[in-house]
This record gives structure tokens, sequence and C-alpha cells, in this order.
């Protein structure tokens, strides 16, 4: 038996089946694999947009930096003004603006342009992140609930085993702009299959509706959201700056094979923690956190060896596949399912903060010291991390 609280809506319909809607759960996981994509493909692609668009690595990073920041402003907002909305015409409108924006990023020459595409684009993840994971849960009775979700979080390392590495390959065969049509097509053929196999919800009524300070001082939520800020910005990090980080160990020229040994631990990862996630919680967000801090170790000690590097490399992808779904696990038990459509957005907010941080922060460390500073501030980072969830034992990260 789950060591965790039940947290199903006493409002649950009594005609939800009592097994997995697979088709249904995984256009969740496709919207998120589009989500992903769309947001950490320039970090294989940094140096031909930047070619591309005759701008430095430092400022092609930024197309991350502003797609954060479009998730960051919009995804609390997004989910106050919507949050009485039919679920999947919201659903539909937030994949369409993934076909929009991505279209304008594959034919824009301008980097300001693009910019403004890269920021819009990241509102539609931030609305999308907002709601996927309550849609998920809504989809199954209490005790499939946890499945659902991880079900429906499969994407995220899918986009980072395959679409991120590939992505980087045909960047090199067909150009960065073909890549980026590539995901506006993604996006097309996901409207047809919401169409056809996602259910429809009402939004939630407005007198059931908590605000964003009620959620906020839950007992656990801010230790939960300090632990996704200081994971997820020493992530950022070092993923948005691989291929430049690489070139000391001479993999430069080889990141998509690093990201591609990266993603396939990561996706063995949400696998080992779709299985225990409900036994040990509390025990795998630990083990993930001093994982990649020993991967950071490594990093400091043998940037410069090749063989390191893919070892250290396979130790962070293992950590950090099965992060999200642990993180909004937690944060779900901790809202309950009334505050959980708040919940999930707060999440994206943070999550967002640490991915833009990761923009502007490794391209600080990258202009001002250089790659060989990632490593150390990574550390510090993952020590914050881990002692604050080892601290919260009562709330957050329960045992």
């Amino acid at each position: 038996m789950s060591q965790y609280p039940s947290i199903t809506s006493a409002a649950e319909p009594a005609n939800i089946p009592a097994k997995l809607p697979w088709l249904a759960l995984l256009a969740l996981a496709m919207t998120g694999f589009i989500c992903i994509l769309t947001e950490t493909i320039p970090a294989g692609l940094l140096p031909l947009i930047g070619e591309g668009l005759h701008i430095t690595k430092a400022m092609a990073g930024q197309l991350v930096t502003l797609y954060a920041i479009g998730s960051l402003v919009a995804a609390i907002p997004f989910a106050m003004f919507t949050g009485g909305v039919r679920r999947r015409p919201l659903l539909l409108a937030i994949i369409a603006g993934f076909l929009v924006f991505n279209t304008i990023t594959a034919l824009s020459a301008s980097y300001a342009l693009t910019l403004v595409a890269r920021f819009l684009a990241g509102v539609a993840a931030g609305a999308a992140w907002g709601m996927i994971a309550g849609y998920a849960r809504r989809m199954v009775p209490g005790v499939l609930k946890g499945r659902a979700l991880a079900v429906a979080m499969v994407g995220t390392p899918l986009a980072l085993t395959f679409g991120v590495p590939i992505g980087t390959l045909l960047g090199d065969l067909i150009g960065w702009r073909a890549v980026f049509g590539v995901m506006s097509l993604l996006a097309l053929f996901l409207i047809g299959w919401v169409l056809w196999k996602v259910p429809d919800y009402p939004g939630q009524p407005a007198n059931k509706r908590m605000t964003v300070g009620q959620v906020f001082v839950m007992p656990g939520m801010r230790p939960i959201l300090m632990v996704v800020l200081t994971w997820m910005l020493a992530h950022n990090i070092l993923y948005t700056y691989i291929a430049p980080f690489l070139e000391p160990s001479g993999l430069g020229g080889r990141v998509d094979l690093v990201l591609l040994v990266f993603g396939l631990a990561a996706l063995v990862s949400i696998w080992v923690v779709g299985l225990l996630i409900d036994r040990m919680l509390r025990l795998l967000v630990l083990i993930s956190l001093l994982g990649f801090a020993l991967a950071s170790v490594a990093l400091w000690i043998g940037g410069a060896s090749a063989p390191i590097v893919y070892a250290a490399v396979t130790l962070w992808g293992f950590t950090f596949g099965g992060a999200a779904t642990l993180l909004q696990t937690a944060q779900a038990v901790a809202s309950g399912e009334e505050g959980l459509d708040i919940a999930m957005p707060i999440n994206t907010t943070v999550w967002n903060l640490a991915i833009a941080g990761g923009g502007i922060v490794g391209g600080t460390l990258l202009e001002l010291v250089g790659v060989q500073s990632f490593p150390g501030v990574l550390l510090i980072l993952l020590i914050v991390a881990l002692i604050i969830a080892w601290s919260a034992k009562r709330h957050g990260f329960s045992r």
C-alpha cells in the first residue's frame, strides 16, 4: 500500500475506467514531448543557430531563456483566467500555438522576431504544463492517478532521449530551420490525435478554486518549490550549454551522441520511478539529488576526459529522468485535488524560472569564466537542494 495519502476528488465521475486510457494519456505525453523539444532543441543547435542568425553562442542560448520566461510569466495567470474553461478546447488552442510559433521560428531571419516567437511558444508551454498533470489525473480513479501522471510525463525523457539528439543530427543534415518546421508538423498531427482520443472535461467551478496564496502556504509546498528551483537551475546551466561544455573533452562534435546517452539513462529513470514512486518518493528524490551531485564532482575532476564525461552524463540522465514525476507527485500530495490546478502552474513558474536562470547564469559563466566553472556551481546548488529535501521530513518529502 502506498505511504502517501489518496488525493482522489470527491467529485470524481463514477464512470472513470479502472484501467489506464493509454492513447489519451500518450496524447498528453506527446504534448509534453513537443513542449520539451521546442524548449531544448536550441541546446543542440547553438552553433548552427548562431551562424544562421549571425549571433554568438551565448546569444543563441537566450532562445532557451526567452522560452522559459514566457512559461514563467504565463503559467499562473493563464491557470487563474482559464480555470473554468473546458479542458480539450483549451489544450487544442495551446497546441495550435506551438504550430504557429515554431513555424515563425523556422522562417524568421530576424533575431528579435525569433526571440518574440520563442517567448510566445514559452507562453503556450507554461499553459500546457499547468494543465497536463491535472488532466491526466482526471482520466483515472484514485488508485491509478500516480501511474497516469507517470505516463503523461513520459514525453519529457522521450524528447531528451530521441528528440533532441535526432533534432541535432537533422540540424546538421537539413538545417536548423527545417527542424523547427518538423516540430510544427508534429503539432499539426497532435491536434488530430487530441480530437480523436482525448476526452473533454469541464473546468473547475469558481467556488472550488483556490488562490495562489492559499496553495503557496500549504505545508510542504515551499520546500518542494525550493528543491525545484535549485535542482532545475543546476540541470539547465549544464544542459543549455552542453555543446561548449563538451569541447575540452574533445566531444564538441558529438553533442548528439552525448545527449542520446543522457536521454536513454533518463528513459530508464522514469521507468524505475514509475514502479517505485508510490512506496519511496522521498528516497528517490534524495538518491537523484545525490547522484547528480556525484556526477558534478566527476565532471569537475575529469571534465577533460571523454570516458569520465560519458559516465557522468549517464549518471546525470539517470537522476533527471524521473524528476518531473517525483516533484509533481510531491506537489499533488501537498496541494490535494482542490489545489492541484494552481499548484501545477506554480511549479511551472518556478521550473521555468530555473530554466531562464540556467540560460542567464550559464551564459554569464561561459563568457566571463569559462565552462570549467560549471561543475562547482552545480555542486553548490545540488547540496542546497539535498539539504532542503532531507529537512522536509514531515511535509513535502515526507517519510
